[in-house]
């Protein structure tokens, strides 16, 4: 008796100092029967595996990982087959739900969790608008090239360029109005860093003090410095 009282007690003290993860990421996969899902980050150019899990049978899922700071993770689908099946969501502490179907993995995810990732979702609304346009431009001017037809070629080009300026002018619109979020400086250095340098200069001064010193705050203003070296040399 004493020495199960002992064993007890250890496996209590263990328990307790046990740490919890800073993100829980659970949810669902319909139609999912068989495969593994990676929680990765990117660092450098590699993704990075956080944690995975063995999935049989369609049943909830659960990953965990440790996170110093708000920052977009991937959720990854491996089925052994040569598509990849990712997502990517704007992770903070705490518990993001992602559920999904195995058909449309990408597309037909939805995303509870931080506000940064609510601001995402703001983002990527109308940024997947602006790339069906393109999509939609790159088809006719396929078609104009098909016919040879010059005019339609020019036109097609001038409609593309003005597609890419009106979604670059957006973005830098949407940094400047959440400039309050982490999700700012991220879709600058996302979607627009070729961008001329005084645009992504004037998100960065923009930023107040904590997105500034935030994971993307300091990559821009890096990226900003490393631009303006290469521009001067």
């Amino acid at each position: 008796m004493k020495r199960a009282l002992i064993i007890l007690s250890l496996l209590l003290i263990f328990s307790c100092g046990e740490k919890e993860p800073d993100l829980i990421v659970t949810g669902n996969i319909k139609g999912l029967k068989k495969g593994t899902l990676y929680l990765q980050k990117l660092k450098d150019t590699a993704l990075v595996t956080l944690d995975s899990l063995e999935i049989v049978g369609e049943l909830p899922f659960e990953l965990h990982s440790d996170l110093e700071e708000p920052e977009v993770l991937y959720l990854t689908l491996d089925k052994n087959s040569p598509n990849t099946h990712r997502i990517s969501f704007f992770a903070n502490k705490g518990i993001t739900e992602i559920n999904t179907t195995l058909k449309r993995f990408a597309y037909d995810a939805t995303i509870n969790g931080s506000v940064q990732q609510e601001r995402f979702d703001e983002y990527n609304k109308i940024i997947s608008k602006f790339n069906n346009q393109r999509l939609e431009l790159i088809k006719s001017r396929f078609e104009a090239q098909q016919s040879e037809n010059d005019s339609l070629i020019e036109l097609a080009n001038l409609d593309t360029d003005n597609l890419i300026r009106r979604k670059y002018l957006y973005t830098v619109n949407f940094a400047l109005n959440n400039k309050d979020s982490e999700v700012a400086p991220y879709v600058a250095l996302a979607e627009i860093f070729d961008a001329n340098i005084k645009y992504l200069d004037t998100i960065y001064n923009a930023l107040p003090k904590d997105i500034a010193n935030s994971k993307y705050g300091r990559e821009l203003n890096t990226y900003i410095k490393k631009r303006k070296q290469e521009e001067n040399n």
